[in-house]
């Protein structure tokens, strides 16, 4: 349990008794509660309460009831077997191009859209998105050989590899047991729709087009994938070998996000382009895609997801670059929703 002492033991008894998280980074809360059973007034009731508290100590909240609502009706017929979550792949065809971070802020806003949302860190040997989201210090555990994502302040539950490992190890795993992992991750219980569970799955795959990937597409059946780039002409052609992996394996590609596109000084107002400039725009353009949008090289971005507060979870000018690009993606599951 990733809890503040302090911070729990402020809070109304009815809340410490459903507290599965208590997180403190300056004058924010970020609290996780346990809302099974509840009805929608009890569960209402439970974050006003939360939220009671915390504005009595002065403190903004970031609140997430978990849980099944009671009752749950079930909106499928007896006996039948609910649809699984659809995938979103984010891809890119080299590391460093921030693709972790759009993942989570996109999770994030695609929450903060009404939209039900789970993210799976399928990078196995670099796992970062406990840290941008806030609970690497909270653990996975499992029910009838089945994973539990864990909870995250911010809407989406997450899985990840750095939920299940001691801090910092390494793996040292060969390509099949990778993507052993992988869908042990995508197949954890992420409940259903009809009580609450995740509709949908934001997976960060790894860069490159290997193993993990080939799995993803050959076993978990994407709906479509998000290619990520900054402007760079190295990152670009590797993007390009990413974008021909999902389409020779018939992933739609719902379009290219330039990520680091140029870089605001915060001190003169100035723009420069350590990067390039309109690359991954260009080349959607060559090849046909959609582009989604443009993310800049920013120290806010940069300081929030090394605090695990992710940037879409507020309503900072970087917000909304990341809720752009999630309205379009949103867009394209309401148009492609067979």
């Amino acid at each position: 349990m990733d809890t503040d002492a302090a911070l729990a033991q402020a809070l109304p008894a009815a809340v410490r008794a459903r507290l599965l998280s208590a997180r403190l980074s300056g004058a924010e809360a970020r609290l996780v509660l346990d809302g099974e059973g509840l009805d929608a007034a009890a569960r209402d009731a439970l974050e006003h309460a939360a939220r009671a508290g915390l504005a009595a100590q002065g403190l903004a909240a970031h609140i997430a009831v978990l849980g099944s609502k009671a009752p749950a009706a079930l909106k499928t017929a007896p006996g039948a077997t609910p649809a699984p979550p659809r995938i979103i792949a984010i891809a890119s065809g080299k590391g460093g191009v921030g693709k972790s971070t759009l993942a989570a802020n996109l999770a994030v806003a695609l929450h903060r859209l009404g939209r039900r949302v789970g993210l799976v860190d399928a990078d196995i040997y670099g796992p970062s998105a406990p840290r941008l989201m806030g609970n690497a210090a909270m653990r996975a555990t499992a029910h009838d050989k089945r994973l539990i994502p864990v909870a995250s302040a911010f809407g989406p539950a997450v899985l990840s590899m750095a939920h299940l490992v001691e801090p910092g190890k390494a793996l040292a795993w060969r390509g099949p047991m990778a993507a052993g992992a992988l869908g042990q991750l995508i197949a954890a219980d992420w409940g259903t729709p009809e009580t609450g569970g995740a509709e949908l799955l934001i997976v960060d795959l790894p860069p490159g087009t290997g193993d993990v990937q080939l799995t993803m597409v050959q076993r978990h059946k994407p709906a479509g994938a998000v290619i990520v780039s900054t402007p760079q002409d190295l990152a670009l052609i590797d993007a390009a070998r990413a974008v021909q992996l999902f389409a020779q394996t018939g992933v739609p590609i719902i379009g290219l996000v330039e990520n680091m596109a140029g870089y605001l000084c915060p001190h003169c107002g100035a723009v420069s382009d350590p990067f390039g400039s309109g690359g991954a725009e260009a080349m959607a353009r060559e090849m046909g895609l959609d582009f989604l949008g443009r993310i800049p090289l920013t120290l806010a971005i940069r300081a929030a997801s090394d605090a695990g507060t992710p940037p879409a979870a507020g309503d900072t000018p970087e917000a909304q670059g990341f809720a752009r690009i999630a309205a379009r993606l949103a867009a394209w599951l309401d148009a492609h929703n067979a």
